[in-house]
């Protein structure tokens, strides 16, 4: 009776340690940011998604699957792309997206994350391929809206939101990094002829407005001529200059003349 009673003993430990592992297993702890998808012999009920704190997961008929809500920073490695006007660039840009359907991105794709990203790169290089170089580097933010919009529309499906894409960086050929620098310099050299000839424009508007006051007194006229030798004589040169009207060389001419 001893033996038997001894191996009862021992199964009944044994058995109490088996409940008791199956007991300890059967509790999952799910982390705020996180929700959990459970298959319960390979079916998924959507009402059944495991919500943030201790929870009670039956082992072998049930399996948990653990997803990420929080936002995800996505680094689209650089892609090269050619241009409507046949320029070739490298592109990278940055992806934000979350899951919104805990259920969608376990069951109807494999890899959310890799195939967000790869879908992004193909968008990435059909898009900017569409629009010239001028029109690419001038209007990055209206390019990350359209990106973001298609990509959105495609990841919906597969229970993932894209909340905004940003072009991080454009990388340009050498050649036309130089191009590109000529034609800034030649377009600053434009604007400053410009901007001369505006002043050299106003200049004379002001003189001919000058002239225009000074024809009509004689004595302004004569005070211009002493206000002008007073100015000479301060810088101490010793040179003197007598302005003389041209009018008085015509005079002087025609009665030689006569």
């Amino acid at each position: 009776m001893e033996p038997l009673f001894g191996f009862g003993l021992s199964a009944i430990f044994v058995f109490g340690l088996v409940c008791s592992l199956i007991l300890v297993r059967s509790f999952r702890v799910i982390n705020e940011y996180e929700r959990g998808v459970i298959f319960r012999l390979g079916r998924v009920d959507a009402a059944s998604i495991k919500q943030p704190g201790l929870r009670i997961v039956l082992p072998v008929i049930d399996r948990l699957v653990r997803v990420d809500l929080r936002t995800v920073t996505l680094d689209v490695p650089p892609q090269e792309v050619i241009t409507k006007d046949n320029v070739t660039i490298k592109v990278n840009a940055v992806v934000y997206f979350n899951v919104m359907n805990p259920v969608d991105a376990v069951i109807r794709i494999a890899n959310y994350y890799m195939a967000t990203s790869l879908y992004a790169q193909t968008t990435l290089r059909n898009i900017l391929g569409q629009h010239e170089l001028d029109e690419i580097l001038a209007e990055r933010e209206k390019l990350g809206r359209a990106l973001q919009q298609i990509i959105d529309e495609a990841t919906d499906a597969w229970g993932v939101k894209v909340t905004s894409v940003e072009i991080k960086d454009i990388e340009l050929p050498v050649e036309m990094r130089r191009a590109m620098a000529k034609q800034a310099e030649a377009e600053r050299e434009r604007r400053a002829k410009i901007i001369s000839a505006e002043g050299e424009f106003q200049s004379s508007q002001k003189l001919h407005e000058a002239a225009q006051v000074l024809e009509q007194s004689t004595a302004a006229l004569q005070l211009r001529y002493l206000q002008t030798l007073v100015e000479i004589g301060v810088e101490n040169s010793t040179t003197v200059v007598f302005p003389v009207p041209m009018d008085f060389f015509s005079r002087a001419l025609s009665a030689r003349g006569s």
